[in-house]
């Protein structure tokens, strides 16, 4: 299995293509994307019915003003609940398949539902790999959690798929026991879990288990650069950029 035909030719637009009255993971910044012709990235959390929501925070606070969960909202509400700064709500997955509709390359990031990385996953996966099942364009799916890759790889074994990758630091994953975040810093379950790409941080690009990928002739995608010299210092490493905040060269 590799990526598909598509992947290498532009930048991947981190959380789409968002920018200021356009937010984050919202429907107008994937068409904006579309438009301009770049890859997407986006981010999936599970509603409280079981929905694929295009959506990055667990919590509502920072993207809706809200309190509260994903996890405790319909998808119906979501969909309405505008996004700060825009006009619209969160997409479903369906939702944003439909407006990506395989113009542009796609992937989408599963966020972790265990909490610490563990196996208490399956719900979102599922609903993840049902938006798909009929989806023709090009895609792929990642996660942090190798347990979700894993989930992938049982539900939608024809879609490539990949773990989100970092060195794990206590400051960024203070949720995660230091042995957890030690072992996954190692990239350990890329072949036990199928995976045939990773998405690593830039800030982290030269860690030697980003190099014995590399060797071995796994793609590496890097987030998220900022600037035109983050990306020709990161592309002497990484295959493929995912980017905010400016325009690519």
């Amino acid at each position: 299995m590799t990526l598909p035909p598509g992947f290498f030719d532009k930048p991947f637009a981190h959380r789409a293509l968002h920018r200021p009255g356009v937010p984050e993971n919202s429907r107008e910044a994937i068409l904006a994307a579309v438009t301009a012709g770049y890859g997407i990235e986006i981010d999936v959390q599970l509603s409280q019915d079981g929905a694929a929501m295009v959506f990055h925070d667990y919590g509502l606070q920072r993207l809706t003003g809200q309190p509260g969960t994903v996890q405790t909202v319909s998808a119906a509400k979501l969909s309405s609940l505008p996004l700060l700064g825009g006009k619209t709500g969160a997409p479903t997955l369906r939702e944003a398949l439909t407006i990506v509709s395989g113009r542009v390359p796609l992937v989408i990031e599963i966020k972790d539902q265990d909490g610490a990385m563990g196996p208490s996953v399956g719900r979102l996966e599922r609903a993840v790999a049902g938006a798909l099942e009929a989806y023709n364009g090009p895609v792929a799916v990642m996660s942090f959690n190798p347990h979700s890759v894993a989930k992938m790889a049982d539900l939608a074994p024809n879609i490539p798929r990949g773990l989100t990758t970092c060195d794990f630091s206590q400051a960024d994953w203070p949720m995660l026991t230091a042995a957890r975040r030690k072992e996954l810093a190692q990239i350990p379950d890329f072949e036990s879990v199928e995976a045939i790409f990773i998405s690593h941080d830039s800030r982290a690009l030269h860690d030697a288990p980003v190099a014995a990928l590399k060797a071995k002739g796994a793609p590496v995608l890097t987030w998220t650069i900022k600037s035109q010299a983050e990306a020709d210092a990161a592309l002497d490493v990484a295959d493929q950029i995912t980017f905010e905040g400016y325009t690519p060269a």
